[in-house]
């Protein structure tokens, strides 16, 4: 009796190892690979599946997109400058049957395809280039590692570059030509300034001379300004141009008036006596001439 007990309880231990076997349940995120004698049997589709014990093989492939970093790489780019550059990658199987016949370990080798792609796309452009058109070199990779990995039935969903790391040489040289570039911005818009207030100032003296009254009208409101500081000192500016000339002309008449003046020369006029009347004798007549 005893042993009978123990046979039914070794039937029912092996029963439920069977059953455990027979019985396999595929998730909502996964899909089933067959394989029965070794021989591809097909796909499970989610959900509580049965199997033949020691016949049937099934792999779950999960479908999810997968998050892959792809480690720092020391890349030399194309003008001859060393930095390490990182990145990371989506990816995710849209083929479950190529993914387990294709290729073994399919995330180690995405990964790996990954980093020699990073190396290959970013080697082909120059510094500025890496810096300043990530979008590109982004496109570029997924392209690459897309072709490649289509065989595995993967598809390579995004790449972004993630950190790129220069040399501390270089960042020094970038530093200070962005302090030079930000320089010559400066002295450009300075320049830039100097002349529209030269052309301003010119416009506003060429309305002050048309107008007179508003360089008188500018003083006052000069005066209003310098009022609002609560200064004790009171500046009354006056037009400097027009002072000048007054002096000028004050100097001129004052020169004028002490100069000496002259005595006034008189030269004897002719007389005509035949006009006169008589005619002039022989010795009135030597007489002029003598005069003249």
């Amino acid at each position: 009796m005893q042993l009978l007990i123990i046979l039914i309880v070794v039937v029912g231990l092996l029963a439920l190892l069977a059953l455990a076997m027979t019985l396999k349940i595929v998730k909502q995120y996964e899909q089933g690979v067959l394989f029965r004698l070794g021989r591809l049997a097909g796909t499970r589709a989610p959900g509580l599946r049965t199997i033949i014990p020691i016949v049937d093989v099934l792999h779950r492939v999960s479908l999810r997109i997968v998050t892959m970093p792809i480690q720092s790489q020391g890349i030399i780019t194309r003008d001859n400058v060393s930095v390490d550059v990182s990145a990371v990658a989506y990816f995710r199987v849209v083929d479950a049957v190529k993914s387990v016949i294709a290729i073994e370990n399919v995330h180690a080798a995405t990964n790996q395809i990954a980093q020699t792609t990073l190396r290959k796309v970013v080697g082909q452009h120059t510094l500025d280039e890496t810096l300043s058109e990530t979008d590109r070199i982004n496109l570029g990779i997924r392209e690459i590692l897309d072709v490649a990995t289509a065989e595995w039935g993967v598809e390579v969903t995004l790449v972004e570059l993630k950190d790129i790391q220069l040399p501390d040489s270089m960042k020094r040289a970038m530093a200070r030509q962005a302090e030079a570039e930000r320089e010559k911005r400066a002295k450009i818009i300075n320049a830039e300034g100097e002349s529209l207030a030269a052309a301003a100032l010119g416009d506003a003296s060429d309305t002050m001379m048309a107008h007179p009254l508003a360089l008188q009208l500018r003083n006052l409101q000069s005066l209003v300004e310098i009022g609002v500081d609560k200064n004790t000192t009171v500046v009354f500016p006056a037009p400097l141009m027009s002072t000048i000339g007054e002096l000028g002309a004050f100097l001129s008449r004052e020169s004028a008036a002490a100069a000496p003046v002259p005595a006034p020369t008189s030269t004897p006029e002719p007389v005509d006596l035949a006009k006169a009347g008589h005619a002039p004798g022989p010795k009135a007549n030597g007489a002029i001439q003598q005069s003249v």
